[in-house]
């Protein structure tokens, strides 16, 4: 990084010292920024964004530590360097420790303060570097990865929206019928933000019951439940300075509601049986296939959780809406999928095939079709897909309605998740081990549905 490219903010309520390291920075071709106390500098951190702050450490009000951790907070890859006339070994560990680049006692020279900085901007320009090539390597192991996949006008959309708020803090609410690849955008948004280096950890609201999903969330302390027998960190805490996903938000029960919350509003969690509160840095995404507008109406959904998890909307396609994506998606997923034995690689479907996959409404969307693909790469000998290896219900034509005549004209995710699963269960005989393989959830997940639509089998 080149002196001209570097912005250093320079922090100390001595006006003569602030003076002179202005002119030595500035003779340097440096971006110089001047803060006179800690508090300024804390209050212009994100305003400049420098790459280098260099700062007393003794100073009223807001300490050069104090602005260290707002650095660190801020950018981690900030190269902070502090300052001062009483230096000790404890107070140099420390602040070392802490993240400071570089401790500096006063007086010093100012070839000496001079090689640090420029030392200090070659670090940061490798940080920044090395997390832009990470970031691209992620991007390029994930081409042979489940990914968001398509081409239509549609879908394309919610792409750019999903890229445009990758790199904010914004919560983000996906919606969509089941199976739409939802927990997949989610993990794209995760691979393009800042949080990328980071976890990306998620929880089913629907597969736990309300007790353990809080457990999981919040963490416990010991002896708080039967079972309890050591303090544990919630998945909130886990993923610390990542991207937490919180699918079927609808299921959660409205107690849990209330605990999440307040985990969004005031950034912190109370674990089961404790006291004192934790502090948490994470990135929120949620997803449902459930219209909440219509759950609050009817009281299963809190309105003010509602609009706290409704910052950035994303709504997804099914595939019906999309047949242009079917061949890509296809040939996606054929690459991962070895033929039957294992020891070739499946071909391209013939034309055939795809006339019929495309010709099908997909009532489960994008993780139906993996699914018929998956078992037709086990039929197949040859490694050629051909309409025979298609279960059944895709090969029937014209393809089953969701929704009987009588429904609404538009009806709602509600209707149609309620016939999906009818329709499923149908088509596997009743088997709800398979319908809930089919359906991409978990057999207890299936068992509440049904009991929630009163279906019966």
């Amino acid at each position: 990084m080149s002196a001209d490219a570097v912005k250093i903010l320079l922090v100390d309520d001595e006006t003569g010292i602030l003076d002179s390291l202005r002119i030595l920075f500035k003779g340097e071709g440096y971006d110089v920024h001047l803060a006179k106390s800690g508090k300024e500098a804390l209050e212009c951190l994100s305003d400049v964004g420098p790459d280098i702050v260099l700062t007393d450490i003794r100073m009223p009000g807001a300490s050069g530590l104090d602005v260290l951790a707002a650095a660190r907070e801020f950018d981690p890859a900030m190269a902070v360097i502090l300052m001062t006339a009483q230096a000790s070994l404890q107070s140099a560990v420390r602040a070392v420790n802490e993240g400071a680049y570089y401790y500096l006692q006063k007086p010093f020279a100012n070839d000496e303060l001079l090689a640090i900085c420029r030392r200090a901007a070659e670090a940061r320009q490798l940080k920044v570097e090395n997390k832009a090539l990470k970031k691209e390597i992620r991007r390029q192991r994930r081409g042979t990865e489940v990914r968001p996949i398509g081409k239509s006008r549609t879908f394309v959309e919610v792409l750019k929206l999903a890229e445009m708020v990758a790199p904010t803090d914004s919560t983000v609410l996906l919606t969509g019928e089941s199976g739409t690849g939802k927990e997949v955008v989610a993990r794209y948004i995760h691979d393009l933000s800042d949080r990328a280096d980071r976890r990306f950890l998620s929880i089913n609201c629907g597969a736990l019951p309300e007790g353990l999903l809080e457990s999981e969330l919040f963490g416990h302390t010991k002896g708080s439940f039967t079972g309890a027998i050591k303090d544990k960190d919630g998945l909130l805490v886990a993923a610390a300075r990542g991207t937490f996903f919180l699918d079927e938000i609808a299921e959660m029960s409205p107690a849990t509601q209330v605990k999440l919350l307040r985990a969004l509003q005031e950034r912190e969690v109370i674990p089961v049986g404790a006291t004192e509160v934790v502090p948490i840095d994470v990135r929120f995404i949620a997803a449902t296939n459930r219209d909440l507008e219509e759950e609050i109406r009817r009281g299963a959904f809190r309105s003010d959780l509602y609009y706290r998890l409704n910052v950035i909307a994303l709504h997804l396609p099914p595939l019906r809406d999309r047949r242009e994506d079917i061949p890509l998606l296809v040939q996606n997923f054929l690459k991962r999928l070895p033929a039957n034995g294992g020891d070739r690689a499946i071909e391209p479907c013939s034309p055939e095939t795809l006339e019929v996959l495309a010709a099908y409404d997909w009532p489960g969307n994008v993780r139906e079709l993996e699914n018929a693909l998956e078992r037709a790469a086990i039929m197949t000998k040859n490694g050629v897909i051909e309409p025979a290896h298609l279960p059944e219900r895709v090969k029937e034509a014209p393809a089953m309605p969701l929704v009987h005549e009588q429904s609404p004209a538009n009806p709602s995710m509600e209707v149609i998740e309620r016939a999906y699963i009818q329709w499923v269960l149908n088509a596997e005989a009743g088997n709800k081990t398979r319908a809930a393989e089919v359906l991409g959830i978990d057999p207890s997940t299936l068992y509440r549905k049904l009991n929630r639509y009163d279906i019966h089998e």
